[in-house]
């Protein structure tokens, strides 16, 4: 970090604006907003900041500004400015992955084919298809026997027809040699199909399949067979949207370091029916990073919902307003915190949370895990570190998380969770560390596991010690370091004095990854439990539900949030409980 920098940034204005941060090569790195400028950008610099602003912080050499009128103004013009720069540290938007949809277009003579994209162009559209191949056996069986058109864009007039006519898989609109009602009725039948009329095409091809299975050809009666399968779950699947009615979206983000993700879930109608997830590197906030992609997300003004339900404290009103001024479309912006509307949202956080996951296992730290042996001077490379955490609220359900991280990455299915059996009620960090710890490393002994390279816990040195004390009575002795979080400060045992490193360190990186990954498996499995015991309540307090009936659904499902997109004949069946119990339940989740 350049010292004047930090000088800019004491002589700024006290003014709404944007501030656009550079590197010593006059990159553009950063651009945010800010109500007070001043304020804001001193912030970066204050010694309690975070790790990812701390590696912020120390890449820039120079601070641009621009004053605004007002917030708003700064909200325009600093999304402006991100499409101008791209600026490596903000969220820049990137495809995610959606369910297709089956697209029937508005037109004299439509076109049938799959999209991910919406165009509010008057169009019908049939889906979402999670089953992708299913979803092409079916548009190729449409091809197979309905003479539609093929051709992209509207339909311009041809002096000489397409291969496709020659071949019989078009009928000929641009040549004049089918009429508009004629081509409709094609059409039509297509329709009717998806939205759930007629069942006349699988009857016919389930007739085709028997006959060509009796005939002994049986390459016809498999291809028939998928044929029919590929029917069956369009037809279960379909679902007409014209994007009316009830319209909620869900949007959750999970940062973890530099890594970001964000999981966006749709319901249409009262359906789930698309979800698709948004990656990025950045090192904002998880709520100025969250409210910059919402603002890109929604900008071209495609498929708005009338409910938007986050995961971070953003500013909603000004996020309503700019929806309102810019796209004309009032939506509802609310975090919620209980009801439908949270476990729908968590079911979201789960998503991006497992993405982030799933990145952070295919990076390579063997180069971090190398600075890191020699920073806290380890006699070996800690390829497996162990992390632990505890968590609890107000002394209820206080747990401890254990993580694991094999060569800096972390190893998800050696993961465990502790519930403290010593407290009684109390609140000891110190003893449930205690206990956490040796019970964890009385097992592997016992079982001939192999012991860690490195233990580290979340806290300073009371922590430290509790943990020692525990690995001494067991009789084993390796590294043990604590993470303090306000100043990312590494404790070590006994008399040795605590070490700071550059927040860009690459070794310090890796524990503080283990410390978040700690702090969010401990909090996650705390809150688990509390939902579990919720679950349970809102089960029984259904008429026709009791403890062994909750027990069993449970037992099924799991949560609360795998029954959401059930229909009332499919949680019957599958919980073994009354239809009509089954439908007073899914109507309480959904209300």
């Amino acid at each position: 970090m350049s010292e004047s920098a930090r000088d800019i940034a004491r002589q700024l204005p006290e003014n709404p604006g944007c501030y656009l941060m550079k590197n010593s090569e006059g990159t553009v790195i950063y651009v945010g907003k800010a109500k007070n400028l001043k304020r804001r950008v001193n912030s970066y610099f204050l010694p309690n900041r975070n790790a990812k602003t701390a590696a912020l912080v120390e890449k820039i050499a120079g601070i641009d500004y621009v004053i605004t009128g007002n917030e708003y103004e700064a909200l325009i013009l600093e999304n402006n400015l991100i499409k101008k720069y791209n600026p490596h540290y903000n969220i820049l938007l990137k495809d995610g992955r959606s369910y297709p949809v089956i697209r029937i277009t508005k037109e004299p003579f439509p076109r049938i084919f799959k999209t991910r994209r919406v165009i509010k162009d008057g169009s019908r559209y049939y889906g979402p298809y999670p089953d992708g191949l299913r979803l092409d056996e079916y548009l190729k069986m449409v091809e197979d026997n309905y003479p539609l058109r093929h051709c992209s864009g509207p339909l311009k007039p041809r002096k000489t027809p397409c291969l496709y006519y020659h071949i019989h898989k078009c009928a000929g609109p641009c040549i004049g040699a089918i009429d508009e009602k004629e081509y409709g009725r094609y059409v039509k039948q297509v329709e009717d199909f998806l939205d759930g009329d007629d069942s006349s095409m699988i009857k016919q091809v389930e007739k085709e399949m028997n006959k060509a299975a009796r005939d002994l050809d049986f390459e016809t009666a498999a291809r028939k067979r998928d044929q029919l399968k590929a029917l069956t779950v369009m037809q279960k699947n379909q679902m007409v949207q014209d994007f009316s009615g009830d319209s909620r979206d869900y949007a959750a983000i999970e940062m973890r370091s530099y890594l970001c993700t964000v999981s966006i879930m749709q319901f249409r109608g009262g359906r789930l029916i698309g979800k698709a997830l948004y990656r990025a590197e950045c090192l904002g906030d998880e709520t100025e990073t969250l409210f910059s992609f919402l603002v890109q997300y929604y900008s071209d003004g495609d498929t708005l919902p009338q409910e938007l339900f986050v995961s971070c404290d953003i500013d909603a009103e000004l996020l309503s307003r700019y929806f309102n001024d810019e796209l004309k479309a009032p939506i509802y912006i609310s975090i919620p915190k209980d009801g439908k509307h949270y476990r729908i949202l968590r079911m979201a956080a789960e998503n991006a949370s497992r993405d982030v996951e799933k990145r952070l296992r295919d990076v390579d730290n063997t180069p971090a895990l190398e600075a890191l042996q020699k920073e806290l001077g380890l006699l070996s490379l800690p390829r497996h570190i162990e992390g632990f955490d505890i968590a609890q609220l107000s002394g209820k359900y206080t747990v401890a998380s254990l993580i694991v991280f094999r060569d800096g990455n972390p190893s998800n299915k050696e993961y465990r969770h502790f519930s403290m059996k010593s407290l009684e009620g109390r609140i000891d960090d110190f003893q449930s560390m205690r206990e956490a710890v040796g019970r964890r490393y009385q097992r592997l002994i016992n079982e001939g596991s192999e012991l860690p390279d490195l233990l580290m816990v979340d806290g300073g040195k009371g922590q430290v010690s509790a943990a020692l004390d525990s690995l001494s009575a067991l009789g084993v002795d390796f590294p043990v370091v604590g993470l303090a979080k306000e100043r990312e400060e590494i404790v070590f045992p006994g008399e040795r004095e605590s070490l700071l490193l550059d927040h860009s360190d690459p070794g310090l990186r890796v524990l503080i990854a283990i410390r978040d990954e700690c702090h969010r498996f401990a909090t996650s499995f705390n809150q688990r439990m509390r939902s579990r015991e919720a679950s349970f309540s809102l089960l029984e307090s259904i008429d026709g539900i009791g403890p062994e009936r909750s027990k069993r659904i449970m037992q099924k499902y799991g949560s609360i949030e795998a029954m959401l997109s059930l229909s009332p004949e499919e949680l019957a069946k599958g919980a073994s409980i009354p239809l009509a119990v089954a439908e007073r339940l899914l109507h309480k989740l959904n209300f």
